[in-house]
């Protein structure tokens, strides 16, 4: 008995899976080597006349033939004795992150704070959800802490907030900064401004429509 047609034909079915999986993973690859990041934004009537992007600051970049891509704006305001800035950073990868390995990496981004003179309290730790203006559900970390870059040291808070948007295909980290003393004085403003929401969330007293991270546009 001979086995000869069932080899060969074995062999053309191998050969025929292996064309197709050259295929797929091509087309993979040319998806994303051509498809665009559609970067996470804060729009200019949003950040009004005290805030403003660092244009400095923008960044980005790709690798492994554009299978990873991230881009990062920074905004500022304009008051040098209360200073305070939000970075918005779009996150696009072969898979998209798990909202677990987001929020650590959330964490992480906060924590390297400390390599610019930024002493966090983890006794002050805020953790919860919420939703931002165009629907998405988030989750965010608040810190108090010191910035002991300068003297006399001055209180800081820091929230970092992230989510996944199916729509664009990102995962987006907010990043949050607010100087709130200068000597004796007290100023919430700035922070106000980063974190409020329609729903008061973190307060009566940050309620409103106009929170930088509530406003975030990411598809």
């Amino acid at each position: 008995m001979s086995f000869k047609g069932g080899s060969r034909e074995n062999k053309i079915y191998a050969g025929i899976a292996i064309f197709i999986i050259v295929v797929i993973v091509f087309a993979v690859f040319w998806f994303f080597c051509t498809n665009q990041l559609t970067a996470a934004y804060i729009e200019n009537h949003i950040l009004g006349d005290a805030w403003s992007e660092d244009l400095g600051e923008r960044d980005g970049d790709s690798q492994f033939c554009a299978l990873e891509k991230w881009a990062s704006y920074t905004y500022r305001n304009n008051d040098s004795s209360f200073p305070a800035y939000i970075t918005v950073t779009s996150i696009k990868t072969l898979f998209m992150m798990s909202e677990e390995d987001l929020r650590d990496q959330t964490s992480n981004t906060i924590k390297q704070a400390s390599e610019q003179g930024i002493v966090i309290d983890e006794g002050t730790m805020i953790t919860g959800v919420r939703a931002l203006d165009n629907g998405h559900k988030t989750a965010y970390i608040i810190y108090d802490g010191n910035d002991t870059s300068n003297e006399p040291n001055e209180r800081i808070k820091i929230i970092g907030e992230s989510w996944n948007c199916g729509t664009s295909g990102n995962s987006v980290i907010c990043i949050g900064f607010a100087q709130v003393t200068n000597a004796s004085e007290i100023n919430m403003a700035h922070w106000a401004k980063i974190i409020k929401d329609k729903e008061g969330t973190f307060g009566l007293d940050l309620k409103g429509d106009d929170g930088l991270i509530f406003n975030v546009r990411c598809h």
